[in-house]
């Protein structure tokens, strides 16, 4: 089920289906992203999305799921392909510059759901890649 449950999870967000992403999770899920601070509960989950479909055009490509034996914890590693459309806060200028990431997010389910969303990338990489 964890297994399917990442699948289900990443062909929403490459096909930009934010509500299909928030119908995986829990009412309380935790997102812990690799810069910032934590959000937690849906609400807080669907403004960040929203933020980031508004700056970033972004394709999960060939992902790779591991779960652990209960079923409690899953991992994803993947390539993410992207293109950067609107200036992020105080990050640099967006003039569409591509780039391609290699990104590893944590999870925890209950209840046939995602509790915990944990995502880590190298943004050096990613700054230096939009020059």
């Amino acid at each position: 089920m964890s297994v399917e449950l990442l699948g289900l999870y990443y062909a929403a967000f490459n096909r930009g289906d934010s509500a299909g992403m928030l119908d995986l999770l829990t009412d309380d899920v935790v997102h812990e992203p690799s810069q910032g601070a934590v959000r937690e509960g849906k609400v807080a989950f669907a403004q960040f999305l929203d933020h980031m479909n508004h700056c970033y055009s972004e394709e999960v490509i060939a992902p790779v799921f591991l779960t652990s034996a209960d079923g409690a914890h899953g991992a994803a590693e993947f390539m993410l392909n992207g293109t950067y459309l609107r200036r992020d806060g105080d990050l640099p200028p967006a003039t569409g510059q591509k780039y391609r990431l290699r990104v590893g997010a944590f999870f925890a389910f209950r209840e046939g759901k995602i509790a915990r969303v944990s995502n880590h990338y190298n943004l050096a990489d990613w700054l230096a890649q939009i020059g």
